[in-house]
């Protein structure tokens, strides 16, 4: 059984670790960029890598033998009960473009279920974390999703497939029905930071598909202890490694869940 004591240690060394990141990150924003291509609109940039670098040595040299999951260019597989899951630059095409929402994420899985997250937002150094029975939280204060209930006057958040371009799949007509039926709907680049931003009420619902782990792992832990609720599209418990995601202040899941079916 995991103790409370070494999952505040974990989470301690995530929060430290996400900054360090994150002052990478700042400290390359805004030059000029070397960009690889992963597919037509998929990139990595120089930036991507170094902050991966960086949080795979601290992960290393700290727990040495944890597996890790990272977006880049980690896949450790150590047979260990730990998995940490790592997006060292969530939101690079905006990073790229010098559009200054982006973020770091690093979460770690414990025999299959999601414990800790941590999502640090250089830019405004803002530090979301959460840890399972713990609360979430917001630098240092403790943060809550919305009490909303109506989703005509909620504000919505969803991001769009890299394959968009060439896959018959995407949230298009999604996207169509909750412009129409909720007050907003916002489209920003990071998923790690619209889970974040749900989690401490600036968003009242958020829906994706084709997300990798990630890009969740860190979030859905932060808005279910921030007491939001995540499932999949038919409101089925939501794995990182599905599909479909929908995250929601829990008041107005179900007529999401109806749009959404």
């Amino acid at each position: 059984m995991l103790s409370t004591n070494y999952l505040c240690q974990l989470t301690g060394f995530a929060r430290t670790t996400a900054i360090g990141a994150g002052k990478i990150l700042l400290k390359k924003a805004r030059r000029h960029h070397r960009i690889e291509l992963k597919g037509r609109v998929n990139l990595v940039t120089d930036a991507d890598l170094a902050s991966e670098r960086f949080i795979i040595r601290m992960i290393k040299k700290r727990f040495p033998g944890h597996s890790i999951l990272a977006e880049e260019r980690a896949r450790i597989e150590n047979g260990s009960e730990f998995r940490w899951v790592v997006d060292p630059l969530d939101g690079t095409t905006n990073f790229a473009h010098n559009f200054p929402f982006y973020c770091v994420s690093i979460a770690c899985e414990y025999r299959g279920k999601m414990v800790l997250g941590v999502v640090y937002d250089p830019e405004r150094n803002e530090l979301f974390s959460a840890r399972q029975k713990g609360g979430a939280f917001l630098n240092r204060r403790r943060i809550t999703v919305t009490s909303q209930f109506r989703l005509e006057r909620s504000l919505l958040a969803t991001g769009f497939p890299y394959d968009i371009g060439s896959c018959r799949e995407d949230n298009l007509k999604q996207f169509n029905r909750f412009a129409r039926l909720a007050r907003g709907v916002r489209r920003a680049g990071s998923a790690a930071l619209d889970l974040c931003y749900l989690a401490c009420g600036r968003f009242d619902g958020f829906w994706e598909l084709k997300l990798h782990p990630w890009d969740t792992a860190a979030g859905i832990v932060i808005v279910e202890e921030a007491g939001g609720k995540v499932t999949d599209f038919r409101g089925k418990a939501y794995s990182i490694y599905g599909k479909y995601i929908l995250a929601t202040n829990a008041r107005i899941h179900n007529q999401m869940k109806k749009v959404l079916a």
